[in-house]
């Protein structure tokens, strides 16, 4: 079983959830992280500091985000790991209180 991050985290993408991850299997994208589906060891510990409800057990994902799986599945040997805390993009708290945002998401990996 895996977690899957889902719609609320583009661009948003805090990252309370990397610092408690006790396996460092977030992986990030320019505006957006995914859980390695292979690498998640299914604790939990990502899911009640994730300031935006993004984060849900596999089983628990709602329907309407089902994709977002998917979405890892495929970019997670591609996306760079993230295994430290850092600075939310620019507007995250903006981002934060919109819904709808799937348009938003690039599938483009990280780079500084």
């Amino acid at each position: 079983m895996t977690h899957v991050v889902a719609e609320p985290c583009i661009n948003c993408k805090y990252t309370e959830c990397v610092a408690v991850c006790p396996v460092d299997c977030f992986y990030e994208g320019k505006n957006f992280l995914v859980i390695h589906t292979e690498e998640c060891i299914d604790c939990g510990a990502c899911v009640p500091v994730c300031p935006t409800t993004a984060i849900f057990s596999e089983d628990d994902l709602p329907e309407k985000w089902r994709e977002y799986l998917e979405i890892a599945e495929k970019v997670q040997d591609e996306w760079p790991n993230i295994s430290e805390k850092k600075d939310a993009m620019p507007e995250a708290d903006k981002w934060a209180e919109i819904e709808e945002k799937r348009a938003e998401l690039s599938l483009e990996p990280w780079s500084e």
